[in-house]
């Protein structure tokens, strides 16, 4: 089975070669490689290299040199097909049925690409030729270096309907082969084809890997567009391509940052200042697409787009089209130019310094969207707030983690009660019970449920309380759970209620702030009784001094989990108290007898966690 070339190159982005290696061999990171123990021949000395940037293993003992695919290949003795599935399956890629159309479509590929290298390098001579001077002055008046010209292989296309098409044509390249690769154009009625671009500066687009795929072209007399790029192609999809990603990849994964800008002068401008981790969509809003190819080597690219209006829509649809791509540990910073400034501009005018003090601004992802939700208005009446509030919900929906939802949610709950808050402790009023009990709460009994001391569900709810307490992190990791579990004593419910009213704006992380919310809601009796010096407890990892907060975090976990199966318990009991009221039978009376027993035998707070002494179970052993 033959694979096209892009296809294979799709792997090999998708799949990091260190990974792979990684897997079967101890890597050591040394600059931009990493080496290792050669994994085909016995050897006590590293000569074993792997390079993501250039996508190849080699080894200087026995000579064995390839990429990822060819590893997989040697490694698990695959033959290529086999490798290839095998890494598709890894990279999410469904690999291709192959057809005679198929075949045709890769050696055109391949065809395509001799052909636009040959443009390229037409360009290039042309911009150095008497015909290319006012584009070289041009390119100079915009502060470009030689060096820097020749490093992004700009050129010029002349002021001729036929200069490409005749030269190209006496290299045996036929004239359909050029209207395929967008450099000549077939006109609608019939006629002879003529050349895309004209007097104009070329910028050649070139792919990952280094290969002219496409062109841009710049305009130096009047046009009707001041920047052309070249249509879509077999080798050329404007969405998926980053203007410079084959040179910012190396500086992007070494740096740990990648830099999106507007245009072409803004990619090539920053570059010569250094910073060469940036690149730019194609004169289109940044694509899903272009995100993910940025994500594979960063996890959070910086935005730096014009500051202008066009500039801000367009850093905004790109918060918009990143939600639904979003994953855990992968986001977006936007960084914000002054009014009316761009990368190009800034960079001449303050030096590296300028842009370096814009992108160490950079704002997030999450502020991004508060501001597109209409965040930043007035958010002093209820109204307000649950406005807003409605309006980011509509942003988050489109968030596919959970998890990363969640984390939004608790973000923006946060800044939505933040004035309420602040103004609330300024005056320091007593709180008010958050919300009436529960539906399930009402239906159980206002005391500990089970029959040893004050009751099992007694006994957990105050672990609870006392493990947050001296553990307020915990508070907003566990935040929503806690705020939804039945809780059988009306105090503790009171408690929990003013506590989670405290977890505003990330004052739960304070204790002193906590103390001072819930002495505020006149619960300083109940606060002393939980966690004063005279505070009994009744489980050892809910004491500050005796548990780290991982020993907490599992304690805490095990006291939610018993008290949601207590809960299910009791209201099976009760079904069981109903069912024999209405059929005094046998069989509902053993079922309400096993409810009951079911309900008093079960376990207590304690929970086992290894490596911490013997976990006495007696409550002596915990006070």
């Amino acid at each position: 089975m033959a694979f096209t070339p892009q296809f294979l190159d799709e792997i090999r982005a998708r799949v990091p070669l260190s990974d792979v290696i990684g897997r079967r061999v101890r890597l050591i990171r040394k600059g931009r490689e990493h080496s290792a123990l050669c994994p085909f021949h016995n050897e006590k000395t590293p000569s074993f290299t792997v390079s993501d940037d250039k996508g190849f293993f080699h080894c200087f003992g026995c000579g064995a040199h390839g990429d990822v695919i060819g590893f997989v290949m040697r490694d698990e003795g695959l033959a290529f097909p086999e490798a290839v599935e095998k890494l598709a399956g890894e990279a999410g890629l469904e690999v291709p049925k192959e057809t005679p159309r198929d075949r045709a479509r890769a050696e055109e590929q391949l065809s395509l690409y001799a052909v636009m290298e040959v443009a390229a390098k037409f360009f290039e001579s042309e911009l150095g030729a008497d015909s290319g001077a006012a584009a070289g002055a041009y390119l100079k008046g915009r502060g470009l270096k030689g060096e820097t010209i020749k490093g992004f292989r700009l050129g010029y296309a002349p002021d001729s309907k036929s200069a490409l098409k005749s030269a190209l044509i006496g290299k045996n390249i036929s004239p359909a082969m050029l209207v395929t690769a967008g450099l000549l154009i077939e006109p609608e009625g019939g006629g002879a084809v003529y050349d895309r671009f004209r007097n104009r500066v070329m910028f050649p687009i070139q792919d990952r890997r280094g290969r002219v795929i496409a062109f841009g072209g710049r305009a130096l007399g009047e046009a009707q567009a001041k920047y052309l790029n070249s249509p879509e192609t077999p080798v050329f999809h404007k969405g998926t391509v980053l203007y410079g990603m084959h040179l910012a990849r190396g500086a992007a994964r070494k740096s740990g940052r990648i830099i999106a800008v507007e245009g072409y002068m803004d990619v090539i401008a920053l570059h010569q200042g250094g910073l060469v981790e940036t690149v730019a969509p194609l004169g289109t809003a940044l694509t899903e697409l272009q995100m993910e190819e940025m994500w594979r080597l960063v996890d959070a690219p910086i935005l730096c787009f014009d500051g202008d209006n066009a500039g801000r829509k367009a850093a905004a649809r790109a918060g918009e089209r990143a939600l639904p791509r979003l994953k855990s540990g992968k986001s977006l910073l936007f960084a914000s130019l002054p009014m009316g400034q761009d990368p190009d501009s800034l960079i001449g005018e303050g030096g590296k310094a300028a842009i370096e003090e814009v992108l160490a601004g950079a704002e997030p992802l999450s502020e991004q969207i508060w501001k597109l939700a209409g965040g930043g208005g007035d958010l002093a009446t209820p109204e307000s707030r649950a406005a807003l509030n409605r309006r980011l919900n509509l942003y988050l929906e489109q968030i596919p983690d959970d998890d990363l939802k969640f984390y939004f949610r608790r973000h923006y709950k946060n800044r939505l009660f933040e004035p309420f808050v602040k103004s609330h402790l300024k005056r320091g009023p007593r709180l008010e019970p958050r919300r009436r009990p529960r539906d399930d709460e009402k239906l159980l009994p206002q005391h500990g449920l089970g029959k040893r001391g004050e009751g099992n569900s007694a006994r957990r709810e105050r672990t609870i309380l006392q493990t947050i307490l001296n553990f307020p992190a915990l508070l907003i990791e566990f935040h929503e759970e806690i705020e939804r579990l039945p809780l059988l004593a009306a105090r503790y419910r009171a408690f929990r209620d003013a506590l989670l009213a405290a977890d505003v704006d990330g004052i739960a992380l304070d204790k002193s702030k906590i103390s001072y919310v819930l002495t505020q809601a006149g619960l300083e009796k109940l606060l002393d009784e939980l966690v004063g010096g005279d505070a009994a407890y009744l489980d050892w990892a809910a004491k500050a001094d005796a548990a780290s907060l991982d020993d907490a975090r599992v304690q805490l976990r095990h006291a939610l989990d018993l008290h949601h199966r207590l809960i299910d318990m009791e209201k099976f009991r009760r079904e069981a108290e109903d069912a024999l009221a209405g059929d005094m039978s046998e069989e509902n009376l053993q079922r309400l007898m096993e409810s009951g027993r079911a309900v008093n035998e079960s376990p207590g707070t304690e929970v086992q966690i290894p490596g911490y002494g013997e976990n006495d179970n007696t409550e002596s052993g915990r006070s």
